[in-house]
């Protein structure tokens, strides 16, 4: 690929970062503390903006009602703070598992209280989503049932059905809305949108603005998921994706920490599409989707935004013209090694050379490490913590 046509390509390569990645995070068995951990919405936008001023490929922020926008937030605020540090609000995702109501269940509970209660945050999330500007609703769903026959399983897929088409159709012009799926947990049982499959038909079932969401963890170990990338680029149902990696299951590992040559797969079929198959690959959401428990939160994100753009840099240089005679000759090692060449390609100088046209720094991370960011917001929100009466993280050290 002529250099050109590969920085045009890097230039449309946008990241969506989340508000949670940049807040203290743990396990189910609890929380670890970090001292320059964000705690606000301004302080989750604030580092946000600092990720995407050194990279240059992250301008849009993921946010999760109930964590960011509080009963008291001000829509137009939010939008004002974002501006503030250069950066846009990304998708908007509504909290369906963390209240006491959705025991059982929120679209699928069989209680009618939890479904409504459901129903009206939902709304009040796409008047959030219409009030910023988002252009992207994005579904994850805890429901399913732990045993068997603790509740009958169509029933709770015509529920789930309803749910969506209902809030499908209240979607503003112009907004997306993505069905996420995960094989399990907290459902042990049955999950009631447990794969891509199930996915697809919600979203197909729901009307045309509504799409499939892959997240790279949430899948059985051996799945095959440039695959199922690859399908739902040729249904034109492929709407997004939350990157991260995992070795066991769902582990929200950083991106490419664990097998880069899977997420450069992903990305090559995504390329395929564009230039063999004409599909229109341009409303992909990339997003990532992170737990970082133990890294530092906006040098993980810087990591993973580089990442990506390597991984990604990498798929565009694989040859198709070439790999498309090795397939026709049924030529197994040649097409192969077509793939291999562009994943063992040194893309840093290509990189480094992009980010100088943009006037970033050729090093993000060392660039972010000698500003200082961290350790002077670390003393401010120690500070900001003590005079809200909340225990410093240092405390936990």
């Amino acid at each position: 690929m002529e250099r050109e046509a590969l920085f045009t390509l890097l230039d449309e390569f946008q990241i969506e970062t989340p508000s949670w990645g940049y807040a203290d995070t743990g396990t189910r068995f609890g929380k670890f503390f970090q001292a320059a951990a964000a705690s606000t919405i301004e302080e989750k936008l604030a580092d946000a903006g600092i990720v995407n001023r050194y990279t240059g490929c992250c301008p849009l922020v993921a946010t999760h009602v109930l964590w960011d926008f509080k009963a008291d937030t001000n829509p137009d605020e939010v939008v004002r703070l974002a501006e503030e540090h250069s950066v846009r609000i990304g998708s908007i995702n509504p909290n369906l598992f963390q209240d006491q109501a959705y025991k059982f269940g929120s679209a699928c509970s069989p209680n009618p209280e939890a479904r409504r209660e459901a129903d009206a945050h939902v709304e009040d999330c796409i008047e959030i989503a219409r009030a910023v500007n988002s252009q992207v609703l994005s579904f994850w769903f805890a429901d399913g049932t732990n045993y068997p026959g603790q509740d009958d399983i169509v029933t709770r897929k015509r529920r789930m059905e309803e749910a969506l088409k209902k809030w499908h159709d209240a979607l503003p012009p112009g907004m997306t809305m993505l069905v996420e799926y995960k094989p399990f947990e907290p459902a042990f049982y049955e999950t009631d949108i447990a794969d891509w499959g199930m996915a697809y038909l919600y979203a197909k079932k729901a009307g045309p603005n509504a799409k499939v969401l892959v997240d790279t963890g949430h899948h059985l170990q051996g799945c095959n998921i440039e695959q199922i990338v690859a399908w739902l680029l040729d249904e034109d149902m492929l709407g997004g994706f939350h990157f991260n990696d995992r070795k066991y299951a769902d582990d929200d590992l950083t991106m490419g920490s664990i097998d880069p040559y899977a997420v450069f797969r992903i990305f090559h079929e995504i390329r395929n599409a564009a230039e063999l198959h004409g599909r229109d690959v341009s409303q992909i959401a990339y997003m990532v989707d992170q737990s970082h428990n133990l890294k530092p939160k906006i040098e993980a994100m810087i990591q993973t935004a580089l990442t990506a753009q390597e991984l990604y840099a990498k798929a565009c240089l694989v040859d198709r013209k070439k790999l498309q005679d090795a397939q026709t000759r049924m030529d197994i090692v040649d097409a192969e090694e077509c793939l291999r060449e562009a994943f063992y390609t040194d893309v840093k100088p290509l990189l480094r050379e992009w980010r100088e046209r943009h006037g970033l720094d050729a090093d993000p991370m060392q660039a972010y490490r000698a500003s200082g960011y961290e350790a002077r917001v670390a003393q401010e929100r120690e500070a900001a913590r003590q005079e809200r009466g909340e225990v410093a993280a240092s405390s936990y050290a």
